[in-house]
């Protein structure tokens, strides 16, 4: 049974304080956890050509009712023109975990 908790993930590239954005959502509570992966090597598509970096994954724990005000917050503070950002729907999970997301988001409406 789906909840309502969703992971986004995202990456950025090494040369950007990864820590400071995850700080940054957890401290404006768009997120409840972000973790932060170590250096990868990305290989895509971009503008018809084969590209290369280095970059690192956000894994980013939020509610459904957060992620439109997390996707605005990433764009307003991600150096890429199109960030990755793919949610992933939580189909389950421990009770006191879910709770705990529930509790560590907020949005403030408008």
């Amino acid at each position: 049974m789906p909840t309502d908790i969703v992971i986004l993930m995202t990456t950025v590239p090494v040369k950007a304080d990864a820590l400071a954005l995850a700080r940054t959502l957890v401290d404006e509570k768009l997120a409840a956890c972000v973790n932060v992966l170590p250096t990868m090597t990305s290989v895509y598509r971009w503008k018809g050509a084969v590209e290369q970096d280095e970059e690192q994954q956000l894994i980013i724990k939020t509610t459904v009712t957060c992620i439109q005000a997390l996707q605005l917050r990433l764009a307003e503070l991600h150096s890429y023109e199109m960030p990755e950002s793919l949610v992933i729907s939580v189909n389950s999970g421990a009770d006191n975990y879910l709770r705990w997301v529930r509790e560590s988001t907020t949005i403030t409406v408008l």
